[in-house]
């Protein structure tokens, strides 16, 4: 299961950028999830639960946009979302000319802290 592997790495990206911040805990970690990013959404939960124990992360909520695929003909120049294992061609004209606008991300896109008192009164958080 490498949707453990990415939880790991995830919650470490999100602990450093918390420390940066003088972050005493996170609160909520948002996600975006491509169709295509080959991440299983409920085994990157289950791992997430496990790789936080013990991080300003554990006890955080997780919350995953799931992104649909996206794709953009150059034949007919339109933009079509997709549902999985129809392939990637036009449903309009047919064509195997498209390119993939949307449906490979696995980003984080924002992240909730609690800052101390101090640190606020102190610093501007970013």
């Amino acid at each position: 299961m490498h949707e453990l592997s990415i939880a790991l790495s995830l919650v470490e990206s999100v602990e450093s950028a918390a420390r940066q911040a003088g972050a005493q805990r996170v609160t909520r970690i948002q996600l975006q999830l491509g169709a295509l990013s080959g991440v299983v959404k409920e085994a990157l939960l289950f791992s997430y639960d496990i790789a936080a124990q013990g991080t300003l992360a554990e006890g955080a909520t997780l919350d995953i946009e799931e992104v649909p695929l996206t794709v953009h003909c150059s034949t007919c120049d339109q933009t079509h979302v997709l549902p999985l294992g129809r392939g990637i061609s036009c449903p309009t004209c047919g064509s195997l000319s498209t390119c993939v606008v949307r449906g490979k991300e696995l980003e984080v896109t924002a992240i909730e802290v609690e800052v101390p008192e101090e640190v606020l009164d102190g610093h501007t958080v970013a």
